[in-house]
């Protein structure tokens, strides 16, 4: 007997996203339908210009589609406002870039604490799970260093521990590993697949195979709209 399906995390039915370039208009994304669920650990793949960026921009409320409905956890993101889509943003989802995206004048604690405050309610204890955090991605004894003190891998652990500190329903990666060597950018690795095993859900965009391959699943896009998704590891479809 087939287990029951996980609860779905983020639906996109009927998804487009229109670019006006010049006097041409380009579809990103076209009429795009999908479901990712809880505790699921995804790959998207495809060639410059498939629409990978654009997806994991509107899995992540940064943008907008221009036609289609997105829920994330059952709530329609078209029917929030500013404040509620910040909320969203910030509850719901953890973001992890290849860039870092920290701030420079911040130490350690306090670029993982970020998203609490633009929290309306911050958890009272969240230095203390930021420090716990920390300790987790292998930066204990470092947390008082700014991200010019880091190496590049340290400062990704710091994206990692930053997107995990409100507890979101599913992570966001895009290139993650793309600034790193390859030693570290296995380190990073087998961070995710231990999110994995805890049961977050993560969504990874890349251009490289072998990280490609470490996700249960690979949605493979091509012009806006699915060319392949694979499975693997015996993930149950």
């Amino acid at each position: 007997m087939a287990s029951e399906e996980p609860e779905p995390v983020a639906e996109l039915f009927e998804v487009t996203r229109l670019y006006q370039m010049g006097t041409n208009e380009v579809r990103a994304l076209d009429g795009f339908t999908f479901t990712f669920r809880q505790g699921e650990y995804w790959s998207i793949m495809g060639s410059s210009g498939s629409g990978k960026s654009t997806l994991l921009n509107i899995l992540g409320c940064i943008d907008r589609p221009t036609s289609g409905t997105y829920r994330v956890r059952g709530r329609e993101v078209a029917d929030l406002d500013d404040d509620e889509l910040s909320e969203l943003r910030g509850t719901e989802l953890g973001f992890v870039f290849q860039s870092y995206n920290l701030i420079a004048q911040l130490d350690v604690i306090e670029n993982i604490l970020v998203p609490v405050l633009y929290q309306d309610d911050p958890d009272p204890n969240a230095r203390e799970h930021a420090e716990e955090l920390a300790e987790r991605v292998g930066l204990g004894g470092r947390f008082e260093h700014r991200p010019p003190e880091l190496s590049g891998g340290q400062q990704q652990r710091v994206a990692i521990a930053r997107s995990l500190i409100n507890d979101p329903a599913m992570i966001l990666a895009d290139e993650a590993t793309g600034n790193l060597d390859s030693t570290t950018a296995m380190e990073i690795l087998e961070l995710f697949d231990e999110l994995h095993d805890e049961g977050k859900t993560l969504l990874i965009v890349t251009h490289e195979p072998m990280v490609g391959e470490r996700a249960d699943r690979t949605l493979r896009l091509r012009d806006g709209r699915i060319e392949d998704v694979i499975e693997r590891r015996g993930a149950p479809v």
